[in-house]
């Protein structure tokens, strides 16, 4: 069956994982996406690990899910023949995903101005922190400076303690990956309609703002001007119907309890039916949480240890309360409900065996993702890829004994 993006030709040239995860999302879908990748050279620093090149790691590469569905051509951009190449590739490609910093594309003499006159119909499309303009637009990052100019960072973890730095999902993940492949099929979608090709600029603090949008009290904020504070929203986990609770056996268990009706059947099934109209008190988050609702809190903690982690999930999914498992990595890829939804898949490789991977998040119906092979060594399609794109095979050796094209090991 068919992919949903079946013949539809993606470059990528990244050295980070954002703009990686977004093509594999892509070729998830059926696209075919190629690797531009920059081989070692002397005296410089390799953007890849050399040893992974000259003696690719069989198990690495098979466990390598970033990178599966996709083929791999190894170019010096840095060179006049090398970008000659790429120049050859665009005029093929529908779309073109870049991961570096500003302006590093236009050095390599592949800026979207130049691609553009190369092939109109091309969508050229960055992920960068800062977007391509703006005073920060050169200044280095990572997620944790995304999400702390984004104002995220504020208002995660305890009051009057510092705030808590989540794992990099928000602005790396979240904000550049999402948003990137979001922006790539809408541009797709307008090619439709207007057969041109254009620019989509993807800025991962950008993408952490528009995000906070949804978070609570920011909609507060814009209409009445109060700061939304650490520790103290609805969802910090300072409130007992949305909180964490150890139990018995020393695991952890989620209440999620926002809606008052779910709330009350949480205290009928614990025998609480006294604390039921507390619910109302608890909504308004700007304030600090009231002696009784810190007596709720820690009355809740005692019982949740009255009972196993597991127990408890399955009295309170009985009665149709929100509820939730602290897993480990181990209990999320054992968990029947992960399982039925094949978010993780076994694979063969020739090498390696039999090989796990996270499975494909977007089901469709008619036009199904699949994983149709494991991530290339770098460069293993250098010598296709160049025929495909009509050099000769004494031009291709030509290429290779001057060092602008490399082919990994087998």
């Amino acid at each position: 069956m068919a992919g949903a993006l079946e013949g539809v030709k993606i470059l990528e040239l990244s050295r980070n994982l954002v703009a990686q995860f977004a093509t594999m999302m892509l070729a998830d879908m059926g696209a075919d996406v190629l690797k531009i990748e920059i081989p070692p050279r002397a005296g410089q620093q390799a953007p890849v690990p050399l040893e992974r090149f000259v003696q690719p790691d069989a198990r690495q590469i098979a466990f390598d899910h970033i990178n599966r569905n996709k083929r791999s051509i190894a170019v010096n951009l840095q060179t006049k023949e090398g970008q000659e190449v790429l120049h050859k590739l665009v005029e093929r490609a529908d779309v073109l995903i870049e991961g570096f910093r500003p302006g590093v594309m236009k050095r390599l003499g592949s800026d979207y101005e130049t691609l553009n006159q190369i092939n109109p119909r091309l969508i050229y499309c960055s992920l960068s922190g800062y977007g391509q303009s703006g005073p920060y637009k050169d200044l280095p990052g990572h997620d944790i400076n995304y999400i702390s100019f984004g104002g995220i960072l504020s208002f995660i973890g305890e009051t009057d303690k510092l705030p808590t730095i989540p794992v990099n999902i928000v602005a790396d993940y979240a904000s550049g990956t999402l948003h990137g492949v979001i922006g790539a099929l809408f541009a797709l979608y307008a090619r439709e309609r207007t057969g041109k090709g254009q620019f989509v600029d993807v800025s991962y603090l950008d993408g952490v703002i528009s995000l906070a949008a949804a978070v609570p009290g920011l909609l507060e904020y814009f209409r009445d001007g109060r700061l939304p504070k650490r520790g103290e929203t609805t969802q910090s986990g300072r409130y007992p119907y949305y909180a964490t609770y150890e139990t018995k056996d020393g695991k952890l268990l989620t209440l999620g309890c926002i809606e008052p009706w779910f709330w009350e059947r949480v205290c009928r099934v614990l025998g609480k039916e006294e604390w039921v109209p507390f619910a109302f008190k608890w909504r308004d988050y700007l304030g600090k949480p009231s002696a009784e609702t810190e007596k709720v809190t820690s009355e809740l903690r005692e019982i949740f240890k009255t009972r196993t982690r597991d127990e408890w999930f399955e009295l309170l999914k009985e009665n149709n309360i929100t509820v939730g498992k602290v897993y480990t990595w181990d209990e999320v890829l054992g968990d029947p409900q992960v399982i039925h939804r094949n978010m993780v898949v076994e694979l063969e490789d020739p090498v390696v065996g039999k090989v796990r991977q996270v499975g494909i998040p977007i089901k469709l119906s008619e036009t199904p993702g699949s994983i149709r092979h494991l991530a290339p060594r770098v460069g293993e399609h250098t010598e296709e890829v160049a025929r495909e794109i009509g050099y000769s095979t004494a031009e291709i050796a030509l290429l290779k004994e001057k060092g602008i094209i490399h082919k990994g090991r087998e």
